[in-house]
Order: structure tokens, then sequence, then C-alpha cells
């Protein structure tokens, strides 16, 4: 019997405004069946979101998040090098990004990435800052996290946290979703930054190309634009299909996929367990669930 009863993977956006079209959540059922789209009439928004994680979810839920849960920090040994405020770990991180956006709506970031003592840190289309990129990365696309270059190992195309330009960009998106977590902290463990409990819920991080890499699409084709492709997908990892036919929202589509593949391979021991994640990294840095 699986550890989880219930498996919820959530596509992330960064994008300004109360609703994002970039939100879709989804939820796979551990004693089997079809993933399922979670409908929100008017859309869903980053808050309504956290709503969901702190009052309304089911029992001994796996949780996946698409977001980066930190920024890097192993490769220059601190989030923000040559920066005086030292911070010792994700939690201290997500807690500074949400004191300085306290006045900032729907769990914005902006205030953060235009920060005097942190804009520095980052590209954001019309200037990259002077510590974009650390002395020891020579791949030229700004700093890694050690989950990143695993990522990169698999065959997957992970981009910077401090990256904020281009629709692949994942900054925005994970500085809003630390926000989140700041505001989780305590209710529901965040691994590996907290320990895998025994029992209850736990969110993760997730990286929705893993998934769809694993169920047989390339990265340049991680994206699925029809049930005909998403189901062909479910079936690669074994789950039963959804109804429908024709165009699908991807955003849709990586919920569904993602939900089913998190119920597939949350009780592999090696998930939890890979080999470059080690203590400091994981209190620092965190990781990408089911990068290996």
């Amino acid at each position: 019997m699986s550890r989880f009863r219930q498996f919820l993977a959530v596509d992330w956006s960064g994008a300004k405004g109360a609703r994002q079209k970039g939100i879709a959540l989804a939820f796979a059922d551990g004693a089997g069946g079809p993933p399922v789209l979670v409908e929100r009439g008017a859309g869903w928004g980053r808050e309504d979101v956290l709503e969901v994680l702190r009052t309304d979810l089911p029992q001994d839920t796996l949780v996946g998040v698409d977001l980066g849960i930190a920024l890097p920090h192993a490769d220059c040994g601190a989030f923000f090098p040559e920066n005086t405020v030292l911070l010792p770990d994700a939690p201290a991180l997500w807690a500074l990004i949400d004191d300085l956006c306290a006045d900032e709506p729907n769990l914005g970031a902006q205030p953060f990435v235009d920060h005097p003592d942190y804009c520095p840190y980052f590209r954001d289309g019309t200037l990259t800052g002077a510590h974009f990129r650390c002395d020891r990365a020579d791949h030229g696309r700004g700093r890694f996290r050690v989950t990143e270059h695993a990522q990169a190992d698999m065959g997957c195309k992970p981009y910077s946290n401090f990256n904020l330009v281009g629709a692949a960009q994942v900054g925005k998106s994970s500085l809003t979703g630390m926000r989140m977590l700041h505001r989780l902290r305590g209710q529901l463990p965040v691994w590996p930054v907290d320990p895998k409990p025994a029992k209850g819920s736990l969110l993760v991080e997730i990286y929705t190309s893993l998934a769809a890499k694993e169920a047989g699409r390339s990265a340049s084709r991680a994206k699925m634009r029809s049930f005909e492709d998403l189901n062909a997908a479910l079936a690669a990892l074994g789950s039963p299909t959804v109804s429908g036919e024709g165009p699908i929202d991807d955003h849709a589509s990586d919920a569904l996929l993602t939900a089913a593949w998190l119920r597939k391979v949350a009780d592999e021991p090696q998930r939890w367990a890979p080999q470059a994640l080690t203590p400091q990294i994981a209190r620092t840095e965190g990781w990408t669930f089911g990068a290996l």
C-alpha cells in the first residue's frame, strides 16, 4: 500500500494579477483511476492554492508544486554572495522574500526583485545583474542549484531561478511560490528542507517536464496540447486515461500527467535519496522530487 492516499500536482505561475491562467490543479487517487482536473469557475489565483493547501487538503496527500523551492546556494556558498545578509537556510530565504513583499497583493514578488540589495542577482530583460552569474558557473545560463544540474544530466532543460526573462523563465514563479511556502510553515512540511514524515501530507517540488520525459516524451515535446498526446503519455505511465478529444490547455495536461506520475513513483526509495542530496543542500537549496 502506498504511503500516500492522494496525489496533487499544481502547475504554478508567477504572472501578475489576482488570477493566473497558468495555474492548474489535478488529483490522482491512490486507489487508482484517471487523474482529475480540479476546476474553479473564476480561475485559480495563488492565494486560492494557498487556501486549499492550508484548509482543504485530503489526508495523507503528496503535493507536487511546479516551482523552485529555493535559490542556488552551493555554487557560491550563499544565496546572495557579496550581500551582508547571510541566510542560513531556505526557510530564512522564504521569510525574507515574504517580508519584503508584504504589501504586494496576490503573493507577488516584484518588490523583492526590485530591491537594490537583491536586483543585482537577477536578469530581468533590461538588465543582467552584476551577480547573475557565479564565478564557478560556466554554462552562461545563470546560477544553477545542484538539483538543476541533475535535471540537465537526465536530459531536461532547466533554467536558473535567477532568470526572470522569457516564456520558460522560472524565477517569478519560484519567488511567488516561496512566499506561499513561508505562509505554510508549520502546517505542511516541505521535502527535503523538512524530513519526510511517517504519516500526513507533504509538499515536494516537481518539474513537469521530468514527468513528461518519463512518460516517453522528449524535452522538446514535453508540452501536451491534445487529449490524444496526454492519454498516450498517461498510458505510458500505466495510468487510466481521461475523457476528451482534440485540444487541451497545456497547463491542465501538465497537472494531469504529473499527478499520475507522482502516484506511480512516490514509493520508489531512490526518489527520496538522490546521490547528490546532502543535508546541507537539503536545508539550503532543496531538491526536485524525481531528479536522480
